[in-house]
Order: structure tokens, then sequence, then C-alpha cells
């Protein structure tokens, strides 16, 4: 896929909708050949529109509309592109763990949680926060035993029912090429500014979510998801049951890497739950009756479950 046209794909199925200034920007940067030069002299894996557009905006651009954020870009390019080839688009958003739940809550007994792309590691601790529901009967909250969290997760429920537990999580861990630290402010600045400018609410919650982390850090381990993983697993409790799971992290890796890893985590005795674009994996799309339309693929074991919003906004069963 050329530049161009990765960018009116992000426009028109991931930004549309969700972010109305992410659209515009990337609609028409697939138009304009000279900031397409600028972005096709990065390597390819950094062209990504979410990593080009949070390090311009960590570099002071205005969030206005695409002339003046064209002028931005072409003066200041010179500090945004060592930001690019810096950093990573590590959107951690636990807001995920709401499309997660459903199939973590049924799982009976201990469970070791491990995060393939974990980043700061807000995906794990799925039994620490609230969720409200918005569901075909109504809404309804579900919070940990101890009480309502500080960190309230919010998802549309469609075609299925509301978790009526949480996982019993006595073990987590993470993969992740550069894993964040959730006490370090440059690493908490880049993980706002991955936020996209209108989810204000996402930009509030992360540091309500980055306080639960930090009361009880994870084992974040820096390396590469399928070279760390079999260690990771015979670490985990014995007495637990292996959960690995990932979400929005496949299309950073080149086809081969993927097949690998899938061969690998399909190998090990444990419960895989991913959470991908649905042309990440070929054997996932090639079940699905129709298009995810810009949503995630919620899969269990290598089967598709649910049609996901990127960010946990919605779930819909299939």
């Amino acid at each position: 896929m050329t530049t161009a046209a990765g960018y009116e794909r992000f426009a028109a199925l991931e930004a549309r909708g969700v972010s109305p200034l992410y659209e515009e920007w990337a609609a028409a940067i697939a138009e304009d050949p000279e900031v397409l030069a600028l972005i096709d002299g990065l390597p390819r894996p950094k062209r990504q529109p979410n990593l080009v557009f949070a390090a311009a905006r960590l570099a002071g651009a205005p969030l206005a509309r695409y002339p003046e954020f064209r002028e931005w870009l072409l003066a200041w390019w010179s500090a945004v592109e060592p930001i690019i080839q810096s950093r990573m688009t590590q959107t951690n958003e636990a807001g995920r763990c709401a499309v997660l739940l459903p199939l973590l809550s049924r799982i009976e007994g201990p469970v070791a949680l491990i995060e393939a792309g974990a980043s700061a590691g807000f995906c794990l601790y799925p039994d620490r926060y609230s969720y409200r529901y918005q569901a075909d009967d109504g809404e309804q909250l579900v919070h940990p035993a101890a009480g309502s969290s500080t960190v309230e997760l919010p998802c549309t429920l469609t075609g299925t029912a509301v978790p009526e537990r949480l996982p019993d999580v006595v073990w987590r861990a993470g993969i992740d090429l550069n894993p964040l630290d959730v006490q370090d402010f440059e690493d908490m600045a880049w993980l706002e500014t991955l936020v996209w400018p209108e989810h204000s609410e996402r930009r509030k919650r992360l540091s309500a979510v980055a306080k639960v982390a930090a009361e009880d850090p994870p084992l974040l381990v820096r390396g590469d998801i399928v070279e760390a993983l079999p260690q990771l697993v015979d670490k985990a409790p014995k007495d637990a049951t292996v959960v690995v799971l990932h979400s929005a992290v496949l299309p950073y890796l080149d086809p081969d890497h993927r097949r690998r890893f899938v061969d690998l985590v399909k190998g090990l005795d444990l419960i895989w739950i991913s959470n991908e674009g649905e042309t990440a994996l070929p054997e996932i799309k090639d079940q699905l009756t129709r298009s995810a339309e810009g949503n995630l693929v919620l899969s269990l074991n290598g089967v598709p479950q649910a049609f996901t919003g990127p960010h946990g906004q919605s779930c819909e069963a299939l």
C-alpha cells in the first residue's frame, strides 16, 4: 500500500466519526505530494498517521485546519522527524479492557495475564477497573470486588451479555520493544499525546489509569514478543491459567514475524485473545462474513468473536 493510500484509508476507516481533525489531516495529506514526500523519507514502519500526527503535536503543532497544520509541518519537519524516529505508536488504551472482559470473565480460577506489545501495561489491569456497559437491556455497572474503581470504562455491548464477574488476575506481565514507565514524565507525555485531539475523556482517564499501574507495577520485559513470550509463560504461576492478549499490535510486525508469533501462541498451553484489525491475521479474516469497517476483530484462540471499537468503546458479537 502506498503512503497516500494508507492515509486515505486511515481517514475513511479509522478517523471518520472518531476524530474529525485527524480525518481532515489524513485525507488532505493523501493528496499532498510535498508532505507525502517528507513522510516517504521515513522508514516504512514510521509512516503511520498516528505516529506522525502525535510526533507533530508533541513538537508543538497547532490543532488547526489542514492549511495551517501543513504550513507548520513543513516549517518544523526537522523538529518532528527525530521524534518520529525515536518513538513508536504505543497507544496504551485501557478502554480496550472493556471489550476483553467478556472473554476474560469466562475463565474460572486464577489467571496469569501476559500482554504482547504492552507499552506501559495499562491493559493488564482488567480486574482493577470499573465498567459502564450500555447493553441490549439497558445500562449496567460492573465493579471490582473491593468496590468501584477510580477508573470507569464505558462500552456499548451488542448481542452479548454483560460480564457478571471480573477475572482473578494473580500475575501480570508484558513484553514491548520499548516499555514505558508510568513514573517517567516524558513517557507519560508521549502517551498523552497519542490520545486523539478530541478525546478529552480519554486524556483525563489516562492519569487515573497510570495511578492504578503505579500502585502495583507489572513485570514489563523489553524485547521481541516471539523471543520473550516462552520465558514469561514459564515464569507464570503453575496453578494459573495463562492468557496471552494483544490489541492493535500485529500491524507493526512484518508478515513473517506475525506468522511466527501466531505459530508460537498456538503451540503453547494457554488461552490466546487477539484484538486486531481484520487484515492483521488472514486466517481470522477468512472466517468473517462481512467487513469490520474500521473496527478491530476480537478473537479467542483464532476464532472471531466480535467487532470492537478501536479504543474499546463498543463490542458487537458475531
